[in-house]
């Protein structure tokens, strides 16, 4: 790659990856599950999210074109781990586009004034922007991401800021007021906005200096989204109090309290950048695995074929317009397709710590990855029920694979991917060679040589004599 990527830019990809759509929703209905006790589940997955980017950060550093998560669970695991996490995440992103979408198109129906049929068509022309984006692979510049991302923790600190001080101390007790059960469903469905961490598997190879880069970006990225989750989450619960989890736009009637009549238009325009910008996340990368899948015998192989992208791209969306009639003939709420995405993302960030564990040399980085395994699992375990959606799924990868006469997850990765790290060099293997130890390279083709009489003659030496060397003279 030839234009390398630096701290800030970095830095706002990372964020972009964390900090999605759930902000505006999460809040509100983790305090409709615990009440005040949601903030011990937020501030629980900030405190794992230290592991999770030491982790993910030391995997992208060790194993620069491993392909992200899936292929460093393939490396740990075998082949077979790639169709299966590839599975989760194939599954995950339909769910997770429309959600996006749905989220928004509330939000702008609301700051219009309009009511259900506002937000459908909201919903169906973010959807139809994000796809159109991705067939066409329109890509924003690094300086439009930079802004975006500047004005998104500009809006959600002014969102912080202005309502903290309406926050009412009797809103925040009784701390536990049905016991830690609740605190702990709550993590299950707040996972969704820690799983962006794997991201890092993807981003070195466009980083200037990752193994210096990187560590830094993971840190401020911690510190940046934590502020911001911790804060709208404070300032919800003890504002909003127990009417937190009962509208559809939680931040318009938070911001209501700090700002007035401008909340709605705030809220709407904080809404679509979120959205649109996590939906394309999803959507791009679901693609690009798509057509990985379909090289190695996961997904039909017609899908690699001709337009690989397009015919990806088309699987997405019949998985969207799939999820979008499943949801309105089973009458399901936008918190259950939640929880279940965050089930499979955490069951994604699973394979990936604990492949770590196997991965990784002994040491902190080592004792990160562990202690990011055991808070997944235990997030996992919280799920309940839920735990059959990734069982389903990699049973049927499993099966997949298995019908297919030599199993392409065995073969060599396809040539359209990259290749796999060789063993790291050391430092001194790529200094210079001393002049001394230089090899000449033989001249080809057919040499000169001088007549025998000439072949001992000396250049003139304008009328010094030349003095025979030690080595002569002996």
């Amino acid at each position: 790659m030839s234009a390398r990527i630096g701290f800030m830019h970095t830095t706002a990809l990372y964020i972009g990856s964390l900090l999605g759509p759930g902000v505006l929703t999460l809040p509100a209905l983790a305090a409709a599950i615990a009440g005040p006790g949601s903030l011990l589940a937020w501030a629980t997955l900030v405190a794992a999210s230290v592991p999770l980017a030491a982790t993910f950060t030391a995997l992208a550093v060790r194993y620069p074109h491993s392909g992200g998560v899936s292929a460093v669970a393939g490396r740990a695991y075998g082949p077979r781990a790639f169709a299966v996490i590839g599975f989760w995440f194939t599954a995950a992103t339909p769910m997770a586009v429309y959600v996006a979408a749905h989220i928004g198109g509330q939000y702008v129906a609301a700051a219009l004034g309009g009511g259900a049929p506002a937000a459908t068509v909201v919903t169906a022309a973010i959807l139809g922007t994000v796809f159109t984006a991705n067939a066409f692979a329109l890509k924003t510049s690094g300086r439009v991401q930079l802004v975006v991302i500047g004005s998104l923790i500009a809006l959600l600190g002014t969102t912080t800021l202005t309502t903290a001080r309406h926050i009412n101390p009797g809103n925040l007790t009784p701390l536990l007021p049905d016991g830690p059960v609740p605190v702990a469903h709550a993590c299950v469905i707040l996972f969704i906005a820690f799983a962006g961490w794997e991201a890092a598997a993807h981003l070195t190879d466009g980083v200037a200096n990752p193994a210096r880069t990187l560590p830094k970006v993971a840190a401020a990225t911690v510190v940046i989204v934590g502020t911001i989750y911790l804060g709208v989450a404070a300032t919800t619960v003890g504002v909003l109090g127990p009417d937190a989890g009962t509208g559809g736009v939680p931040l318009i009637a938070l911001l209501e309290h700090g700002v007035g009549r401008a909340a709605a238009p705030i809220a709407a325009l904080v809404a679509l950048m979120l959205t649109c910008g996590a939906a394309n996340t999803f959507l791009a990368g679901a693609t690009r695995l798509g057509v990985a899948l379909a090289e190695r015998g996961a997904l039909p192989a017609g899908i690699a074929a001709g337009r690989a992208h397009r015919r990806s791209l088309t699987l997405q969306a019949v998985l969207t317009g799939t999820v979008i009639a499943g949801s309105a003939a089973l009458h399901l709420e936008v918190a259950s397709l939640l929880r279940t995405v965050s089930v499979l993302l955490a069951a994604v960030t699973l394979a990936g710590t604990s492949a770590g564990i196997l991965l990784l040399p002994r040491g902190w980085r080592w004792a990160a990855a562990l202690t990011a395994t055991i808070v997944t699992g235990a997030v996992l375990g919280a799920a309940g029920p839920l735990l059959v959606v990734p069982a389903v799924l990699a049973v049927l990868a499993v099966t997949r694979l298995r019908l297919i006469p030599a199993s392409a997850a065995d073969l060599p990765p396809p040539a359209s991917a990259e290749p796999e790290p060789g063993p790291a060099l050391p430092a001194s293997a790529w200094q210079r060679r001393p002049p001394h130890r230089s090899r000449r390279r033989k001249p080809r083709g057919r040499q000169h040589h001088p007549p025998q009489g000439l072949q001992h003659a000396r250049e003139p030496t304008h009328g010094k004599a030349r003095q025979p060397s030690s080595r002569s003279r002996r």
